[in-house]
């Protein structure tokens, strides 16, 4: 709401309500010099002015094609300096010409002494108010010399008076945040020189188009670690900050660098675009609405470019064309994080345009942002996030969780909103790989190692029911993803979920014969998606199918579990599930879920994985902490009866899971279940041991490989996909030729397919 307004020439002005901030924008579009508090003793003087005029400011925004912003606690210090000023011109009494020479015998000094004073206080005050600080210390100085040299009386007597008056001054100044601030720094300084300035007042700068505002000035003493582009047009810079134990994630977008000419030429498209408003149907398909406003976009740059002769060369249409877009139906600078494969997790709290962004990082963990989300974008977000999901966000239903799909990305986006959220809106983006992992990349990672993952790949094929458990961000569906591609091509899948997390397009386009079906969210309260225990027992309609549910919550348990026990021994039946150890999982499904205990039994394997964190609390490392077999029998509680039987278990020595004595001595009745439904393995506990091994060996071949050659992509799921398919039909050719599941034999042949196979891939 706009309290005052003025004609759009140079220092106009309003004052406008954003939530809890009264924020001062002033209009310089026509001032010839570029808009800085710390730098402009005119931009300083001018804005106390309209402070004092329009009473308490929150926040300062210079507009002139980007915008400059002074936070609180910055505006904070002007504000008392203002306040100052303003009490000081109510007391001119004090130190007038009148009040100086109240005694007659000073009249002869009086002039001089008023016209010092009269400067400082109503002229120097306001544009440099460290100025006149140290101009106040001068007369004082100064007057005091003269005192000790006179030997006049009566001049002792007025210039006594005189000090008075300028220590009052000096006093009041001193009291102000600003100088108790640049107190310490002041020695050397001159008048006029505004450099200490910029130790107080620094500006976030945006351009006007932009809803995020971007802190670009690097903290003092900050030390860079690293740096690297996203894509061949953004700047990341990660610094280690030395007051806080967060690193700092710096980022510089192509909107930050463009010409003028070009500023005006994205903001007149802006808002010209910002005119054909999106419907609530053209968000049913959001890739063809971004292609369509990118065509439209591009016309409109071209046209605006060609009206003020500027030629662009393609690269850079396409670049104004991407940010465009980006500002009118995407979602901005998140967009840029969002495409960062580093970057794993994004986090915004409320309230907007307070605090940082901050991300979870693959190199470095926890890092805060210079991206700092304001309340209109927040609320333009969540606009678009109702009408992409089809979800309800609003005090009925304060939680939306769904999914985000831009060119190079996909994310999970949890938001909450009022009145669960009672200062505003907070948004969580899980940033999901571009590509399938796969086991090998967790060998690679550290996150398995390769026994571990000869186990999880003969469970995967022995159709056994996994349980996928951790704590938040441990890589649970990460994993799950994996144990997909462990899946042969030939079997028929169907995920179910509440949020799009699992990678079955990719899958999809690798071959996979995979069906993905979409349920109501555990916490919606309303809408038209079906629950997800009925979706879970539509499936068993569906024919033979694994069955992989992508998160269980709720009600859906006791479904999934008829669907285990149903489903047991035919196909894999799996999901994810909240909880740091087997017990924890057996807690959850059994007292809170309200699974009965029998039910639980169908249960074969538990997978847990939980961040380990270092000594100093500095760092983490996702690992795999414990693969756990669920033994039938016993009648009560798992934990007093022996239910669990740890197959592998971390050891904080050597950093990775280690074999049981029950796995090494033959003692899984689980992975023994698998073996007595292949005729190879039925009743001998050493090919199944030797199998198991074998395909730990391939996995670490993989890896090694990959290194050696320096080929990461061999890793990726394509060609992790083609190998295990080779591994198979390797395993089946030896069988017949000899007989038996030879391991020397399959391993040699599967190492030389390998091999021919990267050496093709490296010519492509």
């Amino acid at each position: 709401m706009a309290l005052f307004s003025e004609s759009k020439k140079p220092f106009s002005y309003d004052v406008v309500r954003e939530g809890e901030d009264t924020i001062l924008m002033v209009d310089l579009e026509q001032y010839s010099k570029v808009p800085s508090l710390e730098d402009d003793p005119v931009i300083m003087s001018k804005t106390c002015d309209m402070m004092i005029e329009s009473g308490n400011i929150t926040k300062i925004v210079y507009t002139q094609k980007r915008n400059y912003e002074y936070d609180f606690s910055q505006t904070e210090i002007l504000q008392e300096i203002a306040s100052l000023y303003k009490r000081l011109a109510k007391r001119r009494d004090f130190f007038s010409y009148s009040a100086i020479m109240s005694d007659s015998t000073c009249a002869r000094w009086a002039n001089t002494w008023y016209s010092e004073t009269q400067n400082i206080i109503s002229n120097l005050l306001r544009a440099d108010p460290v100025g006149a600080y140290v101009e106040l210390i001068r007369l004082s100085r100064e007057e005091r010399i003269r005192l000790e040299k006179s030997v006049d009386t009566q001049y002792n007597a007025c210039g006594q008076k005189f000090i008075t008056l300028v220590s009052y001054l000096t006093g009041l100044l001193e009291k102000t945040k600003l100088i108790t601030l640049l107190k310490p720094h002041l020695a050397g300084y001159s008048i006029g020189d505004r450099m200490v300035y910029r130790r107080v007042f620094s500006p976030v700068i945006r351009p006007d188009f932009m809803f995020t505002r971007l802190m670009s000035q690097i903290p003092h003493n900050a030390e860079e670690l690293d740096s690297y582009a996203i894509g061949n047009d953004t700047e990341v810079t990660i610094f280690e900050l030395p007051d806080s134990v967060h690193y700092l994630y710096h980022m510089v977008p192509p909107e930050f660098r463009l010409s003028e000419e070009k500023y005006e030429i994205l903001d007149t498209a802006r808002k010209i675009m910002s005119e054909q408003k999106p419907s609530k149907s053209d968000f049913v398909n959001p890739e063809r609405m971004r292609q369509v406003f990118s065509n439209v976009g591009q016309d409109l740059i071209e046209e605006l470019a060609s009206y003020r002769n500027i030629s662009l060369k393609t690269e850079e249409l396409e670049g104004l064309t991407e940010i465009l877009v980006r500002y009118t139906v995407g979602f901005g600078l998140i967009e840029l994080l969002l495409k960062d494969e580093k970057v794993q997790d994004i986090t915004m709290n409320s309230p907007m345009g307070e605090v940082p962004a901050f991300i979870v990082h693959q190199d470095y963990a926890d890092c805060k942002t210079n991206i700092i989300p304001t309340i209109p974008e927040a609320e333009s977000w969540a606009s678009k996030l109702r009408l992409i999901s089809g979800r309800p966000l609003d005090e009925a239903n304060p939680i939306l969780d769904t999914e985000l799909e831009i060119p190079g990305a996909r994310s999970r986006v949890a938001v909450v909103a009022p009145p669960l959220n009672p200062s505003g809106l907070a948004y969580a983006f899980r940033r999901h790989r571009d590509k399938p992992w796969t086991l090998p990349l967790f060998i690679k990672n550290r996150m398995i190692n390769p026994m571990a993952a000869g186990i999880i790949s003969f469970l995967a094929d022995g159709s056994r029911t996994l349980l996928v458990a951790g704590t938040r961000s441990a890589g649970k569906t990460s994993l799950l993803g994996a144990v997909l591609v462990e899946l042969m091509r030939k079997y028929r899948i169907i995920t179910i979920e509440d949020t799009l997390e699992l990678p079955t397009d990719a899958l999809r386009k690798l071959g996979f014969n995979i069906q993905s079906m979409k349920v109501a969210a555990a916490l919606s309260q309303s809408g038209a998606e079906v629950p997800a225990d009925e979706g879970i027992r539509t499936t068993l309609r569906m024919g033979d199918s694994a069955l992989i549910v992508g998160e269980i919550r709720s009600k859906e348990a006791l479904a999934l579990y008829e669907a285990m026990r149903i489903g047991a021994l035919a196909n894999v039946v799996a999901g994810t599930i909240h909880g740091d150890s087997p017990y924890g999982v057996y807690d959850r499904v059994v007292n809170d879920l309200g699974v009965p205990k029998t039910s639980f039994k169908a249960t074969d394997v538990i997978i847990v994985a939980n961040p380990i964190r270092s000594a100093d609390g500095l760092h983490r490392w996702r690992r795999v902490t414990q693969i756990t077999e669920m033994r039938k029998q016993w009648e009560n509680d798992p934990m007093l009866e022996n239910g669990f039987s740890d197959l592998m278990k971390y050891s904080s020595t050597t950093d990775q899971l280690e074999p049981s004595d029950d796995l090494i001595n033959g003692e899984s009745e689980i992975l023994k279940a698998i073996a007595g439904n292949v005729k190879e393995w039925s009743g001998n506990w050493d090919a199944v041991w030797d199998n198991i091994t074998l395909r730990a060996k391939t996995k670490e071949a993989l890896v090694d490989l990959a290194e050696k050659a320096k080929m990461p992509s061999l890793l990726e799921a394509d060609f992790v996909v083609n190998a295990n398919d080779a591994f198979h039909k390797i395993s089946d050719k030896v069988k017949d030729e000899v007989g038996s599941l030879d391991s020397k034999r399959i391993f040699l042949e599967w190492s030389q397919w390998v091999q021919r196979a990267a050496k093709k891939s490296s010519i492509k």
